[in-house]
């Protein structure tokens, strides 16, 4: 395999670490393995990312700022980043972290609206947005969470919120759903949200169990009835996710379609090979790799080697034959369908 000198090469411990395991397979006992267990948290990324917890289990932004909705997306981004570097619940600092959200999460199992004055508009226009729970939800479950009780009530809250087509609206305004911003418009759903339906299945793909659900199942295959191919946003949430890239926006948080993501998403959640869209996007990734097998992220080159690792994982972990169903054709994406002129 002419990628694992090159992944394994990377200063990087944890990546180190993670391709050992869930590339090569090596065991816990492995010399190797248990050497680097021990580097971990001298790794960059971490110190980087621990430094900015404070003493109430939150995490600040890097200039320091932030009201507490702010602090809860913060706060989420932290978590998923630590548990994707395979660091567990048993971590001060997730555990830490995973009791501050719990702290803000209300009676019903989500977490309140943002109510900066910044974001006072949205706060006025809109009484329920599933994405104020599928954010932190998202961030508990990467960190090993999924299973906690309060985790599993807000897991009802986002699953009561999911339209009759299986998509998560955009937003409750006056009792109506609220059509989403073209960028964000689901094929095949009149108020399904692709920023929404993302949190809420790729939460759902982080639990043990719900991961092969109907629910998790239906709103990956809206999410695939996108026909976009783009190569330069591919690893752009992986990028994200280990820093490389700014964690920022609300309804914009998704507006990259990312097939790297989606890719996971197949995987955790049991899409086949069979699936012509799958087969498709695992075509195109393919093509894009590099000659020794890696992946370039031309935008930060540094987190190549990490894409590469993500990517290589999907591709290993994807099944020919699943009991996987696809409903929806593709559709070529149009942010603005076009309206019939009326003579």
């Amino acid at each position: 395999m002419t990628w694992a000198p090159l992944l394994l090469a990377d200063p990087s411990p944890n990546l180190r670490l993670l391709v050992l395991r869930e590339l090569l397979q090596r065991p816990t006992a492995d010399q190797e393995v248990c050497e680097l267990c021990a580097l971990r948290e001298r790794d960059p990324i971490v110190q980087d990312l621990l430094a900015l917890q404070d003493t109430d289990g939150s995490w600040r932004s890097m200039d320091g700022t932030g009201d507490a909705w702010q602090r809860i997306r913060t706060t989420a981004q932290a978590l998923l980043a630590l548990g994707y570097l395979g660091f567990a619940p048993e971590h001060p600092a997730i555990q830490q972290g995973a009791e501050y959200l719990f702290a803000l999460q209300k009676p019903d199992g989500s977490w309140p609206l943002p109510r900066s004055k910044s974001e006072r508009e949205l706060r006025e226009a809109y009484s329920v947005i599933p994405l104020q729970t599928g954010m932190p939800l998202r961030g508990l479950a990467a960190a090993g969470y999924a299973l906690d009780t309060r985790a599993e009530r807000a897991y009802e809250w986002l699953l009561d919120q999911r339209l009759p087509d299986g998509a998560w609206h955009s937003g409750v305004k006056g009792g109506k759903h609220v059509f989403p911003a073209g960028y964000r418009r689901l094929a095949h759903s009149r108020h399904g949200c692709r920023t929404n339906t993302s949190f809420a299945v790729s939460a759902l793909a982080l639990h043990p169990s719900r991961r092969a659900s109907p629910a998790a199942r239906r709103g990956l295959d809206l999410l695939l009835a996108q026909d976009t191919l783009q190569a330069s946003n591919t690893g752009y949430e992986v990028a994200r996710t280990i820093g490389a890239e700014r964690h920022r926006g609300f309804f914009t948080y998704f507006a990259r379609y990312d097939v790297a993501f989606i890719l996971d998403l197949c995987w955790r959640i049991g899409a086949s090979l069979e699936d012509e869209r799958v087969a498709d996007i695992v075509a195109f990734v393919k093509g894009l790799q590099g000659p020794y097998g890696l992946w370039e992220y031309a935008s930060y080159p540094k987190a190549s080697r990490w894409v590469s690792f993500d990517l290589l994982r999907s591709l290993s972990r994807l099944d020919e034959e699943t009991d996987w169903i696809s409903l929806e054709p593709r559709t070529p994406f149009q942010p603005y369908p076009k309206r019939t002129r009326r003579y």
